[in-house]
């Protein structure tokens, strides 16, 4: 029902709660989520913290939003070895970001993020690969 709405998710409660606010076990929320294909504009990685990938619209590389990169060992070496293999420069219209490796067009991103945004939210980098 929520995924043929499109919907991000659902509230649900136990018939007997009534609406508090807070945190509370009694309602549970629960969130859609899809996969969709961008483009990968760069890699955030600052020590301490999570790296993350910087994500395009494929046909216009328009910026949409970053994925958290939350893959297996193998698969992220991989990537940060794509990555300085096809270093490149910031899209035009990209704030700085001192911390991000750029890379050149052609690398493509699947992402598992939540369903019904514009933007990329709760998003994870599940698999990469070169247009070609």
């Amino acid at each position: 029902m929520i995924d043929a709405a499109g919907l991000e998710g659902m509230v649900s409660k136990r018939r007997d709660s009534k609406y508090r606010s807070g945190p509370t076990t009694n309602w549970l929320k629960t969130k859609s989520f899809t996969e969709s294909e961008f483009e990968l504009l760069g890699v955030e990685r600052e020590r301490g913290k999570p790296a993350f990938a910087l994500m395009a619209d494929p046909a216009t590389r328009k910026y949409v939003g970053s994925a958290f990169v939350s893959v297996n060992r193998e698969m992220r070496e991989r990537l940060w070895k794509r990555v300085q293999e096809h270093a490149g420069s910031p899209p035009k219209d990209m704030p700085k970001r001192p911390a991000t490796q750029w890379v050149k067009p052609g690398i493509k991103a699947r992402v598992k993020h939540l369903r019904g945004e514009d933007d990329l939210r709760h998003a994870s980098l599940q698999d990469f690969w070169d247009e070609s």
